[in-house]
């Protein structure tokens, strides 16, 4: 064989030797993906489990629900109609966790789903309508504070760039994170909720 055969020969072996390295490189990669996604989903799984004892979130009638529930009547003890809306706005959930713990995710009832939402605020509480996920609502009562955060949950904005809600739940305290589509919305929010909130307790403690 000559040297020039003998040169072609070790390069197209060198060629296959180097496909056959990539397929494994790439074969590899997608079982280590499919593993970490494994890992993650089963994580979410067992965190719903841990928190199964959360109460169904409340829903109401409310103008932006009525037609998306049908029609349902408003629960015991809630007023037939909502009033008139304080606030609205138009944005994105970024999720709830347990108040004051930022990555403690809570997943139960829906709420770990992130997803576009529509918030209504009224006498009556604050409605979450959000499409493709589970609509909730907090009635007045259950409104303890609202503040401008930066993070909840692993979703880091910038500093004030998030409205968090923090209320009541059964036994439980959450934070829930939204962001407006038009950021600058967010004072007004907080000022608002934290007026009604105020007021809500001075009249409890008469």
């Amino acid at each position: 064989m000559t040297p020039v055969i003998l040169l072609a020969a070790e390069k197209k072996s060198a060629e296959v030797t180097d496909w056959a390295a990539r397929i494994g490189w790439v074969v590899g990669l997608v079982l280590f993906v499919a593993l970490v996604y494994w890992l993650m989903r089963e994580g979410w799984k067992w965190r719903g489990t841990l928190q199964g004892d959360l109460p169904e979130l409340p829903t109401r009638p409310s103008p932006p629900t009525t037609l998306d529930r049908g029609g349902e009547p408003p629960l015991t003890g809630m007023p037939e109609s909502p009033g008139a809306a304080k606030l609205t706005m138009s944005g994105r959930y970024h999720g709830s966790t347990t108040a004051g713990q930022w990555l403690d995710r809570i997943v139960a009832r829906g709420l770990g789903t992130r997803s576009r939402a529509e918030l209504t605020l009224t006498d009556a509480g604050l409605d979450v309508v959000r499409p493709g996920a589970s609509d909730f609502f907090v009635p007045v009562a259950a409104l303890r504070e609202a503040r401008l955060d930066k993070g909840i949950a692993g979703k880091v904005l910038t500093e004030g760039g998030l409205l968090v809600v923090t209320w009541a739940h059964g036994d439980k305290l959450i934070d829930s994170g939204f962001r407006s589509d038009h950021a600058a919305e967010h004072t007004a929010w907080v000022e608002t909720l934290n007026d009604m909130i105020s007021k809500t307790e001075t009249e409890g403690a008469r």
